[in-house]
Formats: structure tokens, sequence, C-alpha cells
């Protein structure tokens, strides 16, 4: 067998064939939308990645006998925006040093905080791709590779391979316990906890607003122009500038309706608040909201409740619903640990983030362990009663 690296200069360089037979093996629905070659492309192909944008699109393909056999999504970042896996005082503490941290090398899916693979293909030759990784962060003079939002497989075989550090942080994910109505999951709550929810969607349905769940080709531009609305409203507030393009939606649009759930709230025939969701194979992705109105528990009902009922109306395992945010907890989001590998150039620094991330996992440990403590599940014979 012959075996060949290719660094490409962007998503279109590789049929999108190949590329999804290395991110979808298994065929049918993604597992994970995000590394499937249209939603790449869409990103690319709308300016939200590129020039200009801190994330220059560089995918590495393995080639086996000339067929694509593994890949990996790669950025070269110039900063550390919309990775979710937060490493800026890493990079304070490499230049307070005398040192460099940008540029780096990225494997992730820009702005989109969710776990999936990033070692794409035949998982024999992962460390094979690892290696290619590193030897382009060392010989561009990089001071690190990041690959965040990695699987709990992926972390486990490939941390210490060449002193590849493993970090690990936490999310809040919704799993569902084969509960057959949203009132079902209900009734694993806490009396308190149930009474809350039961309150705060009581509240959102009765501003006289219509909430409707659309996919494929019920979405239609006008949606997307809301959606947009919405996404900027919340992208100014949260971030300053959003990180995607209005030419990202209307590649949504063409390439990606059937991949996309939008639950919109409608007042009237104006949509005046909404929360874009992707479908996976077993999992619903909660990624952006926003509003132009305000309402008072809107924000739980679209983000979380709709969500939570539509996955278990189609049978779906778990909703993730982005980065951060304790407040998902009391409604029934748990903490889930997060996995991230990293590469360091820098020997003593390597060392002291290996310090530090030895800590970081004890705390994060603890921390997952109290707040499930605290969760919203009942516990005892006097939570079950109303």
């Amino acid at each position: 067998m012959t075996y060949e690296i290719a660094l490409l200069n962007g998503m279109a360089e590789i049929d999108a064939a190949d590329w999804d037979r290395l991110a979808n093996p298994e065929g049918g629905v993604p597992i994970d939308p995000f590394t499937a070659h249209r939603f790449l492309l869409a990103l690319d192909r709308s300016r939200s990645t590129g020039k200009g944008t801190g994330w220059q699109t560089r995918p590495l393909v393995l080639y086996r006998d000339g067929i694509a056999a593994a890949a990996m999504p790669l950025y070269v970042k110039s900063n550390s925006q919309g990775e979710y896996i937060f490493d800026h005082g890493w990079a304070q503490a490499l230049e307070n040093a005398g040192g460099t941290y940008y540029p780096k090398l990225q494997s992730a899916v820009p702005f989109t905080p969710a776990t999936g693979r990033r070692f794409l293909g035949d998982a024999a030759l992962s460390p094979l791709l690892l290696d290619a990784a590193i030897g382009l962060t060392k010989d561009n003079g990089l001071s690190s590779l990041h690959i965040t939002f990695c699987t709990e497989q992926e972390a486990a075989a490939l941390a210490g391979h060449q002193g590849t550090l493993h970090r690990i942080t936490q999310q809040f994910h919704w799993e569902n316990n084969s509960y057959a109505s949203f009132d079902a999951f209900l009734g694993d709550l806490s009396s308190r906890k149930r009474k809350m929810i039961r309150k705060e969607r009581e509240t959102a349905q009765g501003h006289g607003l219509t909430i409707r769940m659309l996919t494929g080709d019920a979405i239609q531009p006008q949606h997307w122009d809301a959606m947009w609305a919405f996404y900027q409203d919340t992208g100014s507030r949260k971030w300053g500038t959003p990180y995607l393009t209005r030419a990202f939606f209307h590649e949504l649009h063409d390439t990606m309706r059937g991949d996309a759930l939008l639950c919109l709230a409608f007042d009237g025939d104006r949509a005046v608040a909404g929360a874009l969701n992707f479908i996976g194979r077993d999992t619903l992705f909660g990624r952006y909201w926003g509003c132009v109105e305000n309402y008072s528990c809107l924000h739980f009902e679209l983000c979380y409740y709709q969500a939570i009922d539509w996955a278990i109306t189609r049978g779906l395992q778990r909703v993730e619903a982005g980065a951060q945010g304790e407040h998902k907890l009391a409604r029934g989001y748990l903490p889930t640990p997060v996995h991230s590998l990293h590469w360091l150039t820098d020997p003593a620094f390597a060392k002291a983030v290996a310090r530090y991330l030895d800590q970081e996992r004890r705390a994060v440990d603890e921390e997952i362990e109290v707040l499930t403590a605290y969760g919203p599940f009942r516990k005892t014979e006097q939570d079950e009663k109303d």
C-alpha cells in the first residue's frame, strides 16, 4: 500500500461523496451533521470561514493507494474566536513569556460546540493523521495543534501520542430515558422542578403566539430571513460581531434545510422569536436563538422544551443545547464531559499546560458530581408527590 497526505485549500477541493464516505461511513442520516461536506462547504462558500475570519480552511486528507481513506477538518487560526474550548489564558501565558501563540492549527467545526468525530474514515489511520497534523505544526512554526469537541473514544485512543494532552470540560445535555411523552419526562423530576417547568411552559404558551416546528421543504426563504434577524440580535449582544454571514443562511436553505429544524414563534404572520437546531441520527443539536420582542419564558420554551418534545416524539436519544449555561440544569440538562486534544510545540509550555489540565480535570470531575446531585431528577418518594 502507498500512502499520501494532502493539505487542501478548502472544502471545494475534495469531492463531497469522498468526504461524506469518511465522515458518515454508516450512511443515512449523519451522526454528526456538522462534519458533512455540505455544512463545511457552506461555511467556505458563504465566507463565514476564509480570509479575514480567523479560520483558514485547510482540510487534511490521507490517501491510500490513491483513494481517500481518512481525513480531518483542519483550520489555521489567527485567534481563538468561535471555538468554545477556551485557551485565551494559554495564549496570554505564552505571549507573556515571550512566545507567539498565533497562528495555531485547529481541528474543529467552526462556531460549533458539538461533539463529533474529528478523525474521519478508517480509525486505524487516526495516528497517521495526528502525526501529519503535528508535523504541519512543527514545520510551519505554529505554536500548537488543537482538536476540539472530539469523541471520548478518539481522546482515549490518542491522548499521549507524541505528547498530545487530553483536556476535559463540560456541557449540559438532555438524555432520553425512553420517554413516551414530555409528561413522562416530567414524571422523573422532583415535584418542585416539575411545577417550575409546567409554569414556565404555561407562561410561554400564554402570550398568544403560535409556535411552529419546521424542517425540510416546510422551511421557506422568509423563515431564514427571520432567523437571520434573530441571530444578528443575539450575536451582536454576545460576541459584538456575529460569526456567520447572511449568505450562510442562503446556503443552509439550498443544501441543508433537511438537516435543520427551525422552532419559530409567530405573532400572527410575523415571526418574533426562533431557535435553529440541526438534526443528527440520534441527537438534536441546538445552535442559535434570538428574538425581536421579549416574552417571558419564551427562550426556555423554544430552545429547551420544544427541543425535548420533538426529540421524544422522534425517538432521538439526546439534545445538546450548545455551550455553557448552568440554567439548563434545572430544565433537565445534566453536566456531561466534553473532550479535546492539544499538542504544544514548546516543551516547557507543554509541561505547564499539562499540570494545569491535571488540576482542571479534577475540578471538572468534582463539579459534574456536585451539579448532577443538584439536578432536577427526583431522588426520594417525597419528590414524587405533586
